[in-house]
């Protein structure tokens, strides 16, 4: 386990997966327990797709390829590169093995650092190939509702800093599927409840907002999301779980209809040869 800390804040990292597992600001624990009673994991790094393929299946120049949901780095053994008491780079690069089910030459690195009473994560990627490498990164961090036991899951909310309404993509057995459905927001906010997950996540497309805040009126602990670049956005939590997820994605799960081609995959990037891409999310904590 990988530690880091400053005056007020203080995670701890796993090197499998690179996997943000605690967050402590001012003593208060900010991050979901990984109880596998709901929910066996933490905050885990999605790559080199998000969500579900249609038969958990790919095709990419005539051949077919198989990735179980949410892809493989969550479950690799990362190498740490790079380390200080507030900032660590986690690295995971391709191999025989990665490349026998997508066949790419990556790297792929999460940098975790603290800055003041935030918590920035980076994923940088690099095409060490000579084609285009096709990809999708995307964040999966579970935060503990309630932050303190006093108080209960439904005294919380998140506030999107512009949103009004929110269109639902609903998804149909991990895909999206055809229905949508539209929330309109008071104040900016979606109330907490557990039944918001009963259907699974909340997928989102194209927020106005790059500020998502968990917080409650009943206290001052909460925390801002904050994020840039990211055109898909997931809300999440396991069926009666005291957690919930905020998910920053650069792709998306296949639709119900889709041919299953990687290169005409909503939402996939695309990276040049020898070329890298990055983005970044942090969390601000009061």
């Amino acid at each position: 386990m990988i530690n880091l800390n400053n005056e007020i804040v203080s995670v701890k990292i796993h090197p499998k997966g690179a996997e943000l597992q605690s967050v402590e600001y001012n003593g208060l624990e900010y991050m979901w327990s990984g109880d596998a009673a709901f929910w066996g994991k933490y905050s885990p790094v999605l790559f080199p797709i998000v969500g579900t393929l249609k038969n958990d299946t790919y095709c990419y120049k005539g051949k077919e390829y198989h990735l179980p949901r949410h892809g493989f780095a969550r479950e690799k053994e990362f190498d740490v590169t790079i380390e200080s008491s507030s900032k660590a780079i986690f690295t995971l690069v391709s191999s025989e093995e990665t490349l026998k089910i997508y066949p790419f030459t990556f790297e792929l690195s999460l940098v975790y650092e603290l800055i003041g009473n935030k918590v920035s994560c980076t994923y940088m990627v690099k095409n060490n190939g000579n084609e285009q490498m096709l990809f999708s990164v995307g964040g999966h961090p579970a935060f503990a509702v309630p932050l303190e036991a006093e108080l209960a899951y439904a005294d919380y909310y998140l506030k999107f800093n512009k949103e009004n309404e929110l269109m639902r993509y609903k998804l149909d057995n991990g895909l999206i599927g055809k229905d949508t459905q539209t929330t309109t927001l008071a104040d900016h906010k979606l109330p907490l409840s557990n039944s918001l997950f009963y259907e699974d996540a909340i997928v989102l497309k194209h927020l106005q907002s790059n500020a998502i805040s968990l917080a409650s009126q009943k206290s001052e602990h909460g925390l801002h999301f904050l994020f840039e670049g990211f055109p898909f956005f997931g809300i999440w939590a396991a069926k009666d779980a005291p957690f919930v997820c905020i998910e920053p994605w650069c792709g998306i799960a296949d639709s119900v209809d889709h041919n299953q081609e990687l290169a005409e995959k909503e939402g996939i990037e695309k990276l040049e040869a020898g070329g890298s891409w990055q983005r970044s999310w942090q969390v601000e904590l009061f």
